[in-house]
């Protein structure tokens, strides 16, 4: 069953399905061209993140209740989906291969796999796809590797199924977030960093392919746990300063800044690291900008600061650049309209098959 659960490949009518820390995502699309959709339906519900990252009966009980509210709301009547794998669950990496036709290919990459990924090929569901000619070599060819645990994709593909849904295709959340956060026709490189409540997840893309996948284990969270040891406030007041001052020397006399600053300052140097990295195996591959998403296009100065840090400009990535949304639901979406990345990004496969 679990060997036809495609990680990257194209598929038919679905919906998708995002299960984060902090709430259920559910969109459908309807495609109007090449790179534009229109919104048919979409759904949300909140997920206490007890609930989220328990695996006891119960809780697992709760998030099936928590699934079928948000479609319910949502008015999705389609029984396929496509899930999204956390990135804490998988490991996406970009190899050369010697230029080879695709049938060749296919049967020589099996015997590669287990040098590249961090399990044994007898535990792990792997799937590839071809990005085309190296960047940096004309005799080799880059293919995309992701993969998950067998037991944690079996896992979670029976339960999805156990409410009555049909997967087609799990994709790691940081593939899908490219989808929906990288605009039309970019020539150069790009920096991709989606915050979340746990972790953040970096993609540096060119063309529109990922050549860099990684996750930082510093999210919305992390900034809270350093705020409320400094400054000596509660959880929920940490985090409303937060996201209402931000980054700002000058508000609060910086003291919410300074709170967080040693946490971020990690953070920037993976991000630096990161960017070296590439710059290192792609010489002529200038990153020309970074988007910021999730909770970094929340954060107020967050963009200011990677800009600061890395010299690289920032702006804010919009999920729904792609996506034609109704008026009403433009409103309705308001303030969770940025946590949409990875959802939307499922939600825009193609039929490639």
């Amino acid at each position: 069953m679990i060997h036809n659960m495609a990680l990257l490949k194209g598929v038919g009518n679905f919906f998708a399905l995002d299960i984060g820390t902090n709430a259920v995502r559910v969109v459908q699309l309807s495609s109007t061209g090449a790179d534009s959709w229109n919104l048919q339906h979409y759904g949300y519900a909140a997920v206490d993140e007890k609930t989220s990252a328990s695996d006891s009966a119960e809780s697992r009980r709760r998030l099936g209740e928590i699934i079928m509210t948000a479609i319910g709301q949502s008015g999705i009547k389609e029984k396929n989906v496509v899930i999204g794998l956390p990135s804490s669950k998988t490991f996406t990496t970009v190899i050369d291969v010697p230029n080879m036709g695709e049938a060749e290919l296919k049967s020589t990459i099996k015997y590669q796999i287990d040098q590249y990924i961090p399990m044994s090929v007898e535990e792990a569901k792997v799937d590839w796809a071809l990005l085309g000619q190296s960047l940096h070599d004309t005799k080799q060819q880059e293919v995309l590797l992701a993969s998950t645990a067998n037991i944690y994709a079996e896992e979670r593909l029976e339960f999805i199924e156990s409410l009555g849904l049909n997967v087609i295709a799990a994709e790691p959340d940081p593939i899908a977030m490219i989808r929906s956060l990288l605009p039309s026709g970019i020539k150069d490189a790009r920096l991709i960093i989606d915050v979340g409540e746990q972790s953040t997840d970096l993609a540096i893309t060119f063309g529109d392919s990922p050549r860099l996948v990684r996750t930082i284990p510093t999210g919305l969270r992390s900034l809270i746990k350093a705020a409320v040891q400094n400054l000596n406030v509660q959880d929920d007041q940490a985090r409303q300063f937060i996201l209402k001052f931000g980054l700002a020397p000058d508000r609060l006399e910086g003291q919410v800044y300074r709170a967080i600053e040693s946490t971020l300052d990690n953070f920037a140097t993976e991000l630096v690291k990161s960017i070296k990295f590439f710059q290192t195996r792609y010489p002529n591959t200038p990153v020309g900008g970074i988007l910021l998403s999730g909770f970094g296009a929340v954060v107020p100065q967050f963009g200011e600061y990677v800009t600061a840090k890395t010299g690289v400009p920032s702006s804010l990535a919009n999920p729904w650049q792609k996506v034609r949304v109704a008026t009403a639901d433009q409103q309705k979406l308001g303030s969770i309209a940025s946590e949409f990345a990875t959802v939307i990004g499922l939600a825009q496969r193609r039929n490639n098959s």
